[in-house]
């Protein structure tokens, strides 16, 4: 029926066969206050002496401040990956994959989807990619580094699944919960909002109605739910009907996706990008995930070993992945 959403299997282009949220690092009541005692000492007695020396106290003064400030821990990127309990930005892709000689990462807005993607926890070190099931992928070659993201224990979280959560998980960190919507195959779309409100999808063959079933809820384990529901309705060829075209390749930009629609179809998304300084050239990398439903991985670049696994933009018609080949027609990008 075309409200379901079709498990894929490899066609001809393919070459292969808890609710937890980090708790903020908040000082308790009895360290804040040794912390406070400790900081009026070290700035109230150089101002008791002020009275006696000036010059010698304020020295004593400036030099207290700065031993107070790098005294500090310096903040970390605030955990804006809601399925992990902990965030290591040191493991992230952004520092962890560096650029080829000459390049520099492109700019990208502070908490923009850009951003975001680039700093996607890794895995430490190539581990394999696993499938749902906890078996492992047969094609262990295509793959630089793993994602440091649940896949789930049915096979669901596929291609097209992959990006869209990447997409839904970032708007869900920074609460743009109107902005959270997919439409099914169907072309009925699935809102964020409605979900939250209790309302859930009454799929009979092509129709799809909303039903008030449940209480509202904005938790996490909520949210899961609403993607898995997504995941088994909505696939590349409805994911490929709501993207805008991308007509040139030279534009290309973090958070756009290669999607060749269909069944089966295939979706890889663009996680970072760097320009080379004295030249327009762009290198961008690619994350997946697959059929069936597996570990979403950064690719390896099997047609420039050199550059891997970053690819260039001058890719001519076909950009050639590990799993799959799209053409330049089929990269497209979110609607704004």
């Amino acid at each position: 029926m075309v409200g379901i959403h079709l498990r894929q299997t490899p066609s001809a282009n393919s070459r292969s066969g808890s609710d937890q949220r980090e708790k903020p690092d908040i000082l308790s009541k009895g360290k804040r206050f040794v912390l406070l005692r400790e900081v009026s000492g070290f700035l109230f007695a150089p101002l008791i002496c002020l009275r006696r020396r000036k010059r010698p106290a304020l020295n004593i003064l400036k030099t207290s401040i700065i031993i107070i400030l790098l005294s500090i821990p310096a903040c970390s990127r605030t955990n804006n990956y809601t399925w992990l309990d902990s965030y290591d930005e040191s493991n992230s892709i952004v520092n962890r994959i560096p650029v080829p000689d000459g390049f520099e990462r492109t700019n990208a807005d502070s908490n923009s989807f850009a951003d975001w993607l680039r700093h996607l926890p890794l895995k430490e070190g190539k581990p394999p990619v696993y499938l749902y099931n906890l078996q492992e992928k047969n094609n262990q070659k295509a793959h630089f580094a793993v994602i440091d993201i649940d896949v789930g224990n049915k096979d669901l979280q596929q291609c097209a699944d992959a990006v869209i959560r990447l997409r839904a998980e970032y708007l869900y960190s920074i609460k743009a919960y109107d902005a959270i919507h997919f439409k099914f195959t169907s072309g009925d779309n699935a809102e964020y909002r409605k979900w939250i409100n209790g309302y859930r999808p009454i799929v009979n063959n092509n129709h799809v109605s909303w039903q008030l079933s449940d209480d509202i809820d904005s938790t996490y384990s909520n949210f899961k739910d609403y993607l898995e529901t997504v995941f088994t309705y909505a696939g590349t060829h409805s994911l490929s009907r709501e993207l805008q075209d991308v007509e040139n390749s030279s534009d290309i930009q973090i958070g756009d996706v290669f999607i060749n629609g269909g069944f089966p179809g295939h979706a890889v998304i663009v996680v970072d990008a760097a320009i080379a300084n004295n030249s327009r050239m762009k290198y961008f990398l690619l994350a997946q995930s697959f059929m069936p439903a597996q570990d979403i991985h950064i690719l390896n670049n099997p047609q420039d070993i050199d550059i891997s696994p970053w690819y260039s933009i001058d890719f001519s018609d076909s950009l050639i992945t590990p799993e799959w080949d799209f053409h330049i027609s089929h990269l497209k990008r979110f609607k704004r």
